[in-house]
Parts: C-alpha cells; sequence; structure tokens
C-alpha cells in the first residue's frame, strides 16, 4: 500500500507491506524501517473512559553510514516524549532509547546495535526534524 502524507508542510511517500505481519515494515521515502505496533488490548487500559495514545514501537533498519558515524537521528518529524537511556549508559539491540510522537502516534524508538551512549543532543519536549541527531554512540 503507497500512501503519500504531508506533515508540516513536508510531503512524504510511504509505503507499506503486509499490515498483518509482525513487523510490519515501512518505507518512508526510500529508508526502511521495522514498525511493531502493540495489540490495541495492550495500549487501552480495560475500563478506562480516557483514550490514550496507541505506541507503535520504531526499530530503523540498518542503514549504511559513513566511516566513523554512530549518530542515531530522527526517522520522523516529531516531539520527543521522553528519553530512556543516559550519557555513558551501554545499551543492546533493541533496547528503548526514547519515545517520540509523531502524528499523533507515540514510536518507542530502539538501539539498532550494541554500543555506549556518547551524546544525546534532545531534551523530552523538543521538536524534531526528519534525520535530525538524536543521539551519538561512542567508538
Amino acid at each position: 500500500m503507497k500512501v503519500n502524507l504531508t506533515i508540516e508542510g513536508k510531503q512524504y511517500q510511504v509505503t507499506l507491506n503486509d499490515l498483518n505481519a509482525r513487523p510490519i515494515i515501512a518505507e518512508v521515502d526510500g529508508r526502511t524501517y521495522e514498525v511493531w505496533p502493540e495489540d490495541e488490548q495492550a495500549s487501552t487500559p480495560a475500563n478506562s473512559s480516557s483514550a490514550s495514545t496507541p505506541v507503535a514501537p520504531v526499530t530503523p533498519a540498518p542503514v549504511p553510514v559513513a566511516a566513523g558515524s554512530q549518530t542515531l537521528n530522527a526517522p520522523l518529524p516529531g516531539v520527543i516524549v521522553s528519553i530512556e537511556v543516559k550519557e555513558g549508559q551501554g545499551v543492546s539491540i533493541g533496547q528503548e532509547l526514547y519515545v517520540l510522537e509523531a502524528m499523533k502516534m507515540k514510536n518507542s524508538i530502539k538501539a539498532d546495535r550494541n554500543g555506549k551512549i556518547a551524546s544525546i543532543h534532545v531534551n523530552p519536549g523538543d521538536l524534531v526534524k526528519h534525520n535530525q541527531p538524536i543521539m551519538t554512540f561512542e567508538g
């Protein structure tokens, strides 16, 4: 399924593969992402009258980077909801690094590599652009 989205005046072409598969493979302007939507029951407490925003964890597929580049960039424009790691902390593949709200959906961004966080370039509440540096790994 191909969809054209406009976010903050910028056009994005999104291709979604099988929506029933887990993960859902999404291609946004030529970059591939794995999206792990949670079940509706898991994101909405039983007997709750308040609507909650579903969390769709997104893990960017490994992308070739320039030699020595260890920067993790924002996969989508949005707002940083929370940062789950600290500078100097070791992380492993699949560990949640931060939560990004984009298009009224919270996305859990997870580590695509093992390593140590050298620096964090954003704070909760910051509005970030697509490909904006979020954090840098050591090494």
